[in-house]
């Protein structure tokens, strides 16, 4: 998994409430079981103006000029800003790789839906939590400035404006040592591998018909 310290990025803004996870990834996609190549799809019934399915090439679609991530102004922006109850609906993490996939490394929004909040942190994606009011000054902010840069200090907890204003976010402390340190479950898990080696060395010693084919 990356590691997430700090990151200055372009914003890009989805100013609307409520985003559900059927939306960020509609349902025909889930039939893949890999965690990547989902990028193509995400938001894809706002971002294309025909239906689109995993076996139609994504050149042959067209895009929705209106639609916030085909405008060239938000091209390759890392940091998504959004409103409240971001991720709600269905518990697929398909959502979360998705908009890791795409290039996306946070969101920002005033709430999360508690089961995409949980997804993120193992993709090493990060959700930031701010303020109704704080999110509804940076909507303003970046539709004033073209190009309109944030950076997430994931080690001090802070989001900073261009203009140096710090916003404070929250976060659980073990959930930030492990974005920092790129350690997912099975991360964590491997850096126990010399004791977990030796236990099952141990048991087979012990009990070698437990493991006779």
């Amino acid at each position: 998994m990356r590691a997430f310290t700090t990151v200055t990025a372009k914003v890009a803004p989805l100013d609307r409430p409520n985003v559900d996870t059927d939306a960020i990834i509609p349902k025909q996609y889930l039939k893949s079981i890999k965690r990547t190549g989902f990028g193509p799809f995400l938001f894809d019934d706002w971002r294309y103006l025909d239906a689109g399915d995993l076996d139609i090439p994504v050149a042959s679609r067209r895009p929705n000029p209106d639609f916030v991530l085909n405008q060239p102004a938000y091209r390759d922006a890392q940091i998504l800003l959004s409103r409240e109850n971001f991720g709600c609906g269905s518990s697929r993490e398909h959502a979360v790789w998705a908009l890791d996939d795409f290039g996306f490394r946070a969101v920002i929004a005033s709430s999360f839906a508690d089961i995409f909040y949980n997804n993120s942190f193992k993709t090493g994606f990060l959700p930031v939590a701010l303020s109704a009011d704080v999110v509804d000054s940076l909507f303003k902010e970046l539709a004033a400035a073209p190009g309109y840069q944030l950076s997430i200090d994931l080690p001090e907890q802070v989001v900073i404006t261009p203009g140096g204003a710090r916003h404070r976010f929250d976060i659980d402390e073990f959930r930030k040592d492990c974005l920092v340190r790129g350690l997912d479950e099975i991360g964590l898990t491997l850096q126990n591998g010399d004791a977990i080696r030796a236990y099952e060395a141990r048991r087979r010693a012990e009990a070698p018909w437990l493991f006779t084919a």
